[in-house]
């Protein structure tokens, strides 16, 4: 006879995707794309000068409308990091990236 499961046996999705090692590849994929969909939010002075792409090992690229605005940007990179990485609350990006 098949063993019976109770409710108390399974496991809420949230804390395997959490806890589980297989799963961090994914974690990372997730958190990267919450750093581009939440660019704008974090960022909304920003909106129409520059746009978040992708992030690829922990490098935001940033498309930038122009080499002034780019320039101005890049001054700006340590403090635009730092208050992504207090957003989220942990170390979601290393550098920026210009386009």
């Amino acid at each position: 006879m098949a063993k019976r499961r109770t409710p108390d046996s399974f496991k809420k999705f949230s804390d395997v995707f959490e806890k589980e090692i297989e799963f961090e590849p994914l974690r990372q994929t997730v958190k990267n794309y919450d750093v581009v969909f939440e660019f704008e939010k974090i960022f909304p002075e920003l909106s129409s000068i520059a746009k978040a792409v992708k992030v690829e090992k922990q490098i935001l690229y940033l498309k930038v409308e122009n080499s002034v605005w780019k320039s101005e940007l890049n001054f700006q990179k340590a403090r635009l990091i730092e208050k992504i990485n207090n957003h989220f609350r942990a170390k979601a990006l290393k550098g920026i990236k210009f386009l």
